[in-house]
């Protein structure tokens, strides 16, 4: 004796149990199905979720749940102002090493060596007086006219001077050499580095606003606008229709003549027309009826699970929890 579903589950009351309820139906319709050829099943659906790797406040949801989002819409996007600071950063840290890249490479003009000549002239008039200065402190601390500490200084001075002319005569050597490649290398190393903190800029910047990567109805939205969106969670379900699928149950002593990619045939309320599928999954594990208990007798009880892909075109006709009834053609 066959009856329907609705009536099967006037019966339950909790959610958990009709969900129960529900699986029991179809197990046991597909088992006292009218024919071989005739099985009872129901839609599913494998939800994309859609987030960003980034987190901000949800300034703009473009779509809204129950919308058919095309492939390349704009989906939502996140507050930037910091993500846009930061790009704008990484191009003027780029352009500063592009720059000083084409400096070195162009070399020292005679202009920057009479620059380092005078520099260097500077400091050795410096050390001039510096030297001049610690003599006659010497002769002064000989003579105890002033303390030990007032020549130790003059000293440092005399010795800091030196140094400085040093410094710039080596400065002047390295102006007039002809090739400087260890420096070029390090610097274009150096442009390298600031253009991929630029990419990785733009890269997060691009994550603020999410545009759908596959064609597929918006089955659910998660936030509002205004809220804020921690980075990971999902602002929307997204159901693409090749992402529905059919799932029946068969007996044990008709799986031997299903096999992958067998066309099917769907029907359900409401559909005016036939749904082309094909079998995408067979189960390699049995399911028992109630009671479990193994024989010859109890074999025909035997059931193994089958899933079956409807075509994208047709799979907008079907929705998730939606009974179905699969043939084979």
């Amino acid at each position: 004796m066959r009856y329907s579903l609705a009536e099967h589950l006037k019966q339950f009351s909790r959610p958990a149990a009709m969900a129960a309820a529900v699986v029991g139906w179809l197990t046991l319709t597909a088992c006292t199905a009218a024919s071989d050829n005739d099985w009872q099943g129901y839609v599913e659906g494998e939800y994309v979720y859609v987030a960003s790797s980034q987190s901000g406040r949800l300034d703009r949801l473009s779509v809204q749940r129950g919308q058919q989002a095309a492939l390349g819409a704009p989906l939502f996007t996140l507050e930037a102002g910091d993500e846009i600071a930061a790009r704008n950063q990484a191009q003027r840290q780029l352009k500063a090493a592009e720059a000083q890249l084409a400096d070195i490479q162009s070399g020292r003009r005679p202009q920057e060596q009479d620059v380092t000549r005078a520099q260097l002239a500077q400091a050795q008039a410096a050390a001039s007086k510096a030297a001049l200065q610690l003599r006659r402190d010497e002769l002064q601390f000989q003579a105890g006219g002033i303390a030990r500490q007032q020549l130790d200084d003059s000293r440092a001075a005399a010795e800091t001077a030196s140094a400085q002319v040093r410094q710039w005569q080596s400065q002047l050597t390295v102006d007039r050499l002809p090739s400087r490649e260890a420096q070029v290398r390090a610097q274009q190393a150096q442009v390298a580095a600031a253009q991929a903190v630029l990419d990785q800029a733009d890269w997060k910047l691009g994550q603020k606003t999410i545009s759908a990567t596959r064609a597929g109805l918006v089955f659910d939205t998660m936030y509002r606008e205004g809220e804020w969106v921690a980075a990971g969670n999902p602002v929307l379900r997204m159901l693409p229709p090749e992402n529905v699928k059919i799932r029946f149950f068969v007996p044990e002593t008709t799986l031997g003549r299903l096999k992958i990619n067998q066309p099917l045939t769907l029907s359900c309320d409401g559909c005016q027309a036939s749904v082309a599928a094909r079998i995408s999954y067979i189960s390699t594990e049995s399911e028992y009826n109630p009671p479990i208990i193994y024989s010859n007798q109890s074999r025909a009880k035997l059931v193994y699970m089958i899933e079956a892909r409807p075509v994208p075109a047709d799979a907008l006709k079907l929705h998730p929890g939606q009974p179905v009834e699969v043939k084979l053609p």
